[in-house]
């Protein structure tokens, strides 16, 4: 089983960036290490019955002590970029000043990263808020924005040299809306209006940091990524349709209408408003900056039908279909079909994928790996995003998710997306056949 494009595809050229990906909490444990501050993770996992299996990132994969062992790998894998994130935690302290021990860890990472030849991508924010600033109020308190665009100042002036491009934020409809209004995530709060706001807030700290970004890192690209399903209406009946829509525009436009054109969906104005957050003058234009690229994770879809209380409700698919381990759908139609109408809704920037991949019940027999499952995942994922870019979609680079399994947030260690088994009582890594397949398959592509 391999992973194959066409012949023809515009993402056999040099100039398409192929990567893998992994965020801080998830990989580089020694949460206490070198000054290293509590983030509203650790106080989550610390939390009885948030995270399944009472795991936490205290070890992960112990990347803090085992990085240049993992960059060897990232090596071995043949990819172009490496994905990562700062922890901001570990970088400074509760006045705001450098923690000079954590920045070294990152500089002596991304000098190590430039020195093998990778293009390094750098996401400022991937959900490890420090949990002193959670304390005041975390993402529903409007100051974190302006102690964001601090955060982003210093380490844009100490780390600028070795990063090719810079994203604020990972995913804020998670931070936000997992966090803050669902109660999934860290810091576990219920309430529909938290989330909303918290999101304008985490957009706000976006805009804020932009031009510090530029000023300091002249020679970097600077965006966000952001993570969407493609959503459906459970059946042709108007009140599905309805749900559809409303699903839509929650968990999708409500994120990118506000960076593309500077205001929240109209919609909402007339047929929920208390979605709305509270808006300050000049918010939007803040929010709104050209960017030089647009990050999009890409998993899965969803079927919704109406629900005359919350407007739309999760449902299986009609038809049968293939599942991940962690429930979700596989649909890589959705992925052409997502990037595609988004592509004629907006004037978008250059696009990366910065985070695809599934998970799988992985197990070591024999010594390997047989993620076959992965390996087709990947492939029709590979292909869906060739046929997005036949269509008109400007996309220059796709990321695996993820470099090796890892903490997977509120699932614990109970779900394995890496390219790379890790055995969590040894730390052992061995690439599985998923990762031999998109190692060949980058070769064939260079050769």
């Amino acid at each position: 089983m391999s992973i194959t494009l066409p012949p023809h595809s515009k993402m056999l050229t040099s100039d398409f960036i192929f990567g893998v990906a992994t965020a801080s909490f998830q990989i580089e444990g020694a949460t206490t290490a070198d000054n290293r501050l509590p983030s509203i993770w650790d106080t989550f996992c610390a939390t009885p019955g948030k995270v399944k299996g009472a795991d936490n990132g205290e070890i992960a994969c112990d990347h803090y002590h085992l990085w240049e062992q993992d960059i060897k790998l990232i090596k071995d894998l043949s990819v172009d970029a490496y994905r990562l994130s700062i922890a901001w935690p570990r970088v400074m302290n509760e006045k705001g000043e450098a923690n000079q021990a954590g920045l070294d860890f990152y500089r002596n990472l991304l000098k190590t990263l430039k020195a093998e030849g990778l293009t390094v991508f750098v996401t400022l924010y991937h959900w490890d808020l420090p949990q002193h600033l959670e304390d005041k109020g975390g993402w529903l308190n409007r100051e974190t924005a302006y102690q964001f665009k601090q955060y982003a100042d210093l380490v844009t002036k100490e780390l600028a040299e070795w990063v090719d491009s810079w994203a604020t934020f990972n995913e804020p409809f998670c931070a936000a809306i997992l966090g803050y209004e669902l109660g999934i995530h860290a810091p576990g709060l219920t309430k529909p209006e938290y989330g909303r706001q918290a999101a304008h807030h985490i957009l706000l700290a976006h805009g804020l940091a932009l031009p510090i970004i530029r000023k300091n890192a002249p020679k970097s690209q600077v965006g966000i990524v952001l993570n969407m399903n493609r959503s459906y209406a459970a059946s042709e009946k108007a009140e599905d349709q309805f749900a559809g829509l409303m699903r839509e525009t929650l968990d999708n436009q409500f994120f990118i209408e506000p960076l593309m054109k500077g205001q929240y969906p109209q919609i909402l104005k007339t047929v929920a408003p208390q979605y709305l957050p509270t808006i300050l003058p000049g918010d939007m234009e803040i929010i709104c900056q050209p960017m030089d690229f647009l990050g999009m994770n890409f998993y899965t879809c969803n079927h919704n039908a109406f629900d005359s209380e919350k407007m739309f409700k999760d449902v299986k698919n009609s038809k049968t279909v293939e599942y991940t381990d962690i429930g979700w759908e596989v649909a890589p139609h959705a992925f052409t079909e997502l990037l595609v109408n988004l592509h004629k809704q907006y004037t978008l920037p250059p696009m990366y994928i910065t985070e695809n991949g599934i998970a799988c019940a992985d197990n070591i027999i024999d010594g390997g790996i047989n993620d076959d499952q992965r390996v087709r995942y990947l492939n029709d994922h590979l292909n869906a995003l060739h046929q997005a870019i036949e269509e008109g979609v400007d996309i220059r680079g796709y990321f695996a998710w993820s470099l090796m399994d890892n903490f997977e947030w509120a699932e614990g260690y109970s779900k394995r997306f890496g390219l790379t088994y890790v055995d969590y009582q040894t730390q052992e890594r061995t690439i599985k056949r998923s990762g031999y397949a998109y190692r060949d398959f980058l070769n064939s592509r260079k050769s």
